[in-house]
């Protein structure tokens, strides 16, 4: 069993670097003198994992205390969750800004490709 969780950390925190190049690509943009970064495959990586620990940390938490407004909303209000997730991640990361269009796009491709993972990947029990 703690072997199964290990890898479903692994993957997801493969899938969410995957994800987060592609974000940081689009959506980023770096401070002054630290372009250098953009090709540090290293960068993409702690992202990944960042977003990982987050995600699984952190975003239950704030899912939980924020229920009265994703049943408000009918769960749109689940978009900007997602989004704050992304933000926190870009400002932990360092050299690395996103507006919070940014983050509420970069949210929306995330929940894409991690469907198309989903889909592409059988549930294994």
């Amino acid at each position: 069993m703690v072997r199964r969780q290990a890898l479903s950390f692994i993957l997801r925190w493969l899938v969410s670097s995957v994800a987060m190049y592609i974000c940081i690509n689009f959506f980023a943009t770096f401070r002054e003198g630290a372009e250098a970064m953009r090709s540090s495959f290293w960068l993409y990586v702690a992202a990944g994992l960042i977003f990982s620990v987050i995600n699984t940390v952190i975003k239950p938490i704030v899912t939980i205390i924020s229920l009265p407004f994703i049943f408000l909303t009918l769960g749109l209000f689940t978009i900007l969750v997602n989004a704050a997730m992304v933000g926190l991640t870009i400002w932990i990361l360092p050299d690395v800004q996103m507006t919070f269009g940014g983050a509420i796009c970069s949210c929306l491709l995330i929940s894409l490709i991690n469907f198309l993972v989903n889909l592409a990947m059988p549930d294994v029990k």
